[in-house]
């Protein structure tokens, strides 16, 4: 082969981002009370997984499992199920949750944007009736939060990661911070983050997978993929899966599919 060869641009492509050898990875984004949902889309992956032979198969969950859909309570007591306490299935920290917590807390300004971010069907799913949601304060949103989501629910979501690193990979619910070491990023803007880093368009080092921000379709740059694509309304949840350089996406269909 000729220097000229090796020198061509074409040869010098972005390096593809690899899961760690031997791992199959699947990553499903933001479910927000769509129970049905994520059960359908747990088949899904495991059909998928089964047709793609053995593998060391691994769940990752980027965050928001509350707010807006139906039954949050019916999720999280999934996702506890399905903690096996190990690196086998990781759990993110969303927004939501970080907002639910706070207002578990006795934080009003919390129990105010927890309200606005789509709580109410956070609390009926646990059992407040909806004429006693729609007369409560933020106050009286702290006592509801406090009386009827049980302590161990409220306990698991404190002890969710910000982050995870698998191979070239980087999940975090809403993003990074650009510029800032992965090691040195602020657990608030990895649950937060939209605009400074969706715009962002050089690269992390590794691929940054993320939910937060919906968008109609999957988003895949060269340097991040998003894969909230809004379950509670569209009525899609969306899986990541990736092993060695290859990656797919697996879906709901929408309600009238």
């Amino acid at each position: 082969m000729a220097i000229r060869d090796l020198l061509s641009p074409s040869r010098w492509k972005r390096p593809r981002h690899a899961a760690p050898e031997g791992q199959r990875w699947y990553a499903i984004g933001d479910i927000h009370g769509c129970y049905e949902l994520l059960n359908a889309l747990i088949r899904t992956i495991d059909s998928d997984d089964e047709q793609r032979g053995v593998a060391d198969t691994r769940l990752l969950f980027l965050g928001d499992y509350i707010d807006r859909g139906p039954n949050s309570r019916g999720v999280i007591e999934l996702m506890m199920k399905l903690d096996l306490g190990d690196d086998k299935v990781v759990f993110l920290m969303g927004n939501h949750e970080e907002v639910l917590l706070a207002t578990a807390e006795g934080n009003r300004r919390a129990a105010a944007l927890l309200h606005k971010m789509g709580g109410r069907e956070t609390l009926l799913s646990y059992g407040v009736s909806a004429q006693d949601y729609d007369y409560a304060d933020p106050p009286g949103i702290v006592d509801m939060v406090r009386s009827a989501i049980p302590r161990e629910h409220l306990d698991w979501l404190a002890a969710l990661r910000s982050s995870y690193r698998a191979g070239g990979y980087f999940f975090a619910h809403a993003g990074i911070r650009p510029g800032i070491p992965l090691t040195d990023q602020a657990p608030s803007d990895m649950r937060w983050i939209r605009r400074d880093f969706l715009s962002h368009a050089a690269s992390h080092g590794p691929m940054v997978v993320h939910g937060h921000s919906v968008t109609t379709e999957i988003d895949e740059r060269a340097n991040r993929i998003g894969i909230d694509t809004g379950a509670y309304a569209s009525g899609r949840l969306t899986a990541l899966g990736i092993e060695g350089a290859q990656r797919w996406y697996l879906q709901t269909g929408t309600p009238d599919a």
